[in-house]
């Protein structure tokens, strides 16, 4: 049995193999006591005196300590807030800033669609030839010459859980005098990340996927030490500011990771993040990594020898891929709904893409195998073949 395996911390419904929470993660069972704390002790007795007296005020700095252990970032570099979105057009900004004479973000065209929408957006409001350029992700290393300012690329597809590697095209990206932005949307909490080893300049991820910090959980944003002091935030919101209780007219950026700040911390949803983060004390990133891969290589072992409809899209390798299995078939979004409906949770990206997350925290061995029974049962007689699994959702 994994020695990370901690099914009895974590809430599942009855009769459910979870199998998503590379997109959600589920609720750690100590979380609805600790929100009903902080909702019946604090914002109802301390009111506003609760920015003081329960230290709402220090959450982004505290909490992003916590998360930058799991993503070997240096103490006070990783700072919460604002969505990942916001953290991506911030990091973008800082790194165009710190490369004036250079015109072009390049990334590939298998990032997450967001982080480039927020890359367009930013590059119409310069104008001045700034530029967005999209490659192939095997053809990243090629395209990073000097006239790039900012690489931006996600460790881990979203798609099929394909893997950079991260080191290697940091390396390139500083050889060619370009700032390295890192999307850890799907590295952080599923495997090994050693931010101040790979020395890029900035790192953004989400915090509801494998940290389990629920829907809307607050985003975070790495900043390399060195950097922290004169990184330009961009978004120059009061919360960044070095005093915002002066009130100054003007803005004056932060020391350090506080500078990062934009908006007021979300409390509720910071304290559903703090207490998940618990689910973590003592528990080693190589211990994960070691377990997902077992889990995932019996997955698809099982999945090929019994569900033959199905086409491995992920990379084979389990070294070249993150904490995901997808598979290909041509009626996927339906097939997933049937798959759903009996029990087993993973979800769809078209537009091909069956989806299946592997957390080793409460997820074990007896879970693959019933989970492959289930959808070879939905592969083998066809029960996604109604029309009522044909239906979309606005959510996949």
């Amino acid at each position: 049995m994994s020695n990370v395996l901690k099914k009895e911390d974590f809430i599942m419904p009855e009769g459910v193999i979870y199998l998503d929470g590379n997109s959600l993660g589920p609720m750690p069972k100590s979380v609805p006591e600790r929100l009903a704390q902080v909702m019946n002790e604090e914002w109802a007795q301390m009111l506003i005196r609760g920015w003081n007296k329960a230290g709402w005020m220090a959450q982004p700095t505290d909490i992003g300590t916590r998360v930058g252990r799991l993503i070997g970032a240096e103490a006070g570099s990783v700072v919460m807030g604002d969505t990942l979105s916001v953290k991506v057009y911030q990091a973008l900004a800082a790194g165009l800033k710190m490369r004036p004479d250079r015109r072009v973000i390049l990334s590939d065209n298998g990032n997450f669609p967001s982080d480039l929408y927020m890359a367009e957006g930013l590059v119409g409001l310069l104008g001045q030839d700034y530029e967005l350029r999209t490659v192939a992700p095997e053809d990243v290393a090629g395209a990073i010459d000097d006239d790039v300012a900012v690489v931006m690329l996600t460790e881990v597809d979203y798609r099929t859980g394909r893997m950079h590697d991260m080191k290697a095209v940091t390396e390139m990206a500083y050889a060619a005098g370009a700032v390295m932005v890192w999307d850890l949307a799907h590295s952080a909490g599923a495997i090994p990340v050693d931010l101040a080893a790979a020395n890029c300049e900035f790192a953004v991820g989400c915090t509801y996927k494998y940290l389990n910090g629920g829907p809307g959980a607050p985003a975070f944003i790495y900043v390399r030490p060195d950097l922290a002091d004169t990184a330009e935030p961009a978004l120059s919101g009061w919360l960044g500011h070095a005093s915002p209780f002066d009130f100054d007219l003007h803005y004056k950026p932060a020391q350090g990771i506080e500078r990062m700040r934009v908006g007021t911390p979300p409390v509720l949803q910071m304290a559903a993040l703090d207490e998940a983060m618990k689910v973590w004390d003592g528990i080693a990133m190589s211990d994960v990594r070691a377990a997902s891969i077992a889990l995932q290589e019996q997955f698809i072992e099982e999945v090929e020898r019994d569900v033959p409809q199905l086409s491995l899209a992920s990379p084979r390798e389990a070294k070249q891929r993150g904490s995901q299995v997808s598979f290909r078939f041509e009626h996927g979004y339906a097939a997933m709904q049937a798959v759903i409906d009996r029990g087993v949770i993973g979800d769809f990206r078209a537009p091909d893409i069956m989806r299946f997350g592997f957390t080793p925290l409460y997820l074990d061995s007896s879970d693959v195998t019933a989970a492959v029974k289930i959808i070879r049962d939905v592969m083998e007689n066809r029960l996604w073949d109604d029309e009522a699994y044909k239906v979309r959702g606005r959510v996949t």
